[in-house]
């Protein structure tokens, strides 16, 4: 684990970076009283849905834009290499449901 100093964190390069240590106190957040390997279920799932979630985004911005056709149609998807993700598991509504 690196080492911390002054609320930053030092790398294994002797760099500092500013965003570990957020990252470190979210990760704790989010972890909670779950088991080391649950957790690691828990956080691959959550990397792989933004990650999706990003792809499908990159590709539904300039077909609502467009107006071709329609941004909510799977098969549109289909024809490009990107996963369909429905509305309520996009990584936008995830994020708003978190905030209520």
């Amino acid at each position: 684990m690196p080492s911390k100093k002054n609320n930053k964190v030092k790398n294994s390069n002797g760099g500092t970076l500013g965003i570990e240590n957020e990252l470190w106190e979210a990760a704790d957040k989010l972890r909670g009283h779950l088991d080391a390997a649950e957790y690691k279920s828990v956080v691959l799932g959550l990397i792989f849905l933004k990650y999706v979630s990003d792809m499908f985004e990159q590709v539904r911005a300039p077909v609502e834009h467009e107006g071709l056709d329609d941004s909510e149609d799977r098969d549109v998807y289909l024809a490009e290499p990107v996963f369909w993700v429905p509305k309520e598991a996009r990584w936008k509504n995830l994020q708003d449901y978190t905030r209520m």
